[in-house]
């Protein structure tokens, strides 16, 4: 489809970052649909627990950034970042949502996943490199970069997808996908009933 070849870079310089998440407290996020206890805070992580999730959001909207993070799953954990997301609605159609997911788990193993659904994808719409994720209980490190109508994905220091949404030409996919066309919104932590942990968020708006 539309795959890149690309190869590993480092993450960029943190010059001009700031913490959007201060490692003891949810100000500055609010939560839409919550699930069970949501999202907690536990030794200065964002913790969604098994029995937890949706949509944990930043107060402030984003258009264009490079958003950093770490991130731990389980076997079989399943989430996602939501981007130029709105309050209400399914993030990963009326904004974006850039897959979050332990694929190699026993679950997903006997799932027929397509590409467009593996970890570090844009949800249902544009398929990442795979192999860069690290094992069940290990942190990951993670960027992801909007920047006009281009998103990259940057994991362990591989960036596996580089999509030029303006290449997004199939109409069901775009009747199917308006958010794909906004150029603002929240980040979104989006909990589904699948434990993942997040720390060492921090953010820089781009120009």
């Amino acid at each position: 489809m539309r795959l890149l070849l690309l190869a590993a870079m480092p993450l960029l310089a943190e010059d001009g970052f700031r913490p959007v998440f201060d490692g003891k407290s949810l100000d500055g996020w609010f939560i839409v649909n919550k699930q069970g206890p949501g999202f907690l805070v536990k030794d200065g992580s964002i913790v969604c627990p098994l029995d937890g999730g949706q949509k944990l959001m930043t107060e402030k909207e984003y258009a264009n950034f490079a958003f950093r993070f770490e991130f731990k799953l389980e076997a079989d954990s399943n989430n996602g970042i939501g981007i130029r997301a709105p309050r209400d609605g399914h993030t990963s159609t009326l904004g974006m949502e850039i897959q979050i997911l332990d694929q190699s788990g026993p679950k997903y193993k006997t799932m027929k996943l397509r590409p467009e659904q593996y970890h570090g994808a844009i949800y249902d719409v544009w398929p990442p490199r795979s192999g860069f994720l690290k094992q069940p209980g290990e942190w990951n490190e993670q960027e992801i970069r909007a920047d006009g109508r281009r998103v990259t994905i940057t994991l362990n220091g591989v960036v596996i997808l580089d999509a030029d949404l303006d290449q997004v030409r199939e109409p069901a996919v775009l009747k199917k996908h308006p958010g794909l066309a906004r150029k603002a919104g929240h980040i979104a932590l989006l909990g589904h009933q699948a434990y993942a942990e997040f720390r060492n968020l921090r953010i820089k708006e781009l120009p």
